[in-house]
């Protein structure tokens, strides 16, 4: 099976644990994995995150998230 690259790495709080959420470029979920892991810390190293879990075009991919979860994530561009 075929699926999109990663274009987007959110690191978020999910009830209490700090989870990265990858996305392709069209905001579509491709996986959740620990934020802590060294794959995480090696992938987003050198990038600089934005705060704009909030921003409507995250509304339907972070639904399941508070405000305040999605006020305080980290989102990631990645360059691939």
């Amino acid at each position: 099976m075929h699926s999109s690259p990663v274009k987007f790495l959110i690191v978020i709080d999910s009830g209490g644990a700090m989870v990265a959420r990858l996305f392709d470029a069209d905001r579509a979920h491709v996986i959740d994995m620990d934020a802590s892991t060294q794959d995480v810390v090696a992938t987003i190293e050198g990038v600089v995150p934005t705060h704009s879990g909030t921003a409507p075009e995250w509304d339907e991919a972070l639904a399941g998230h508070s405000a305040e979860e999605r006020a305080q994530a980290q989102v990631y561009a990645l360059a691939f």
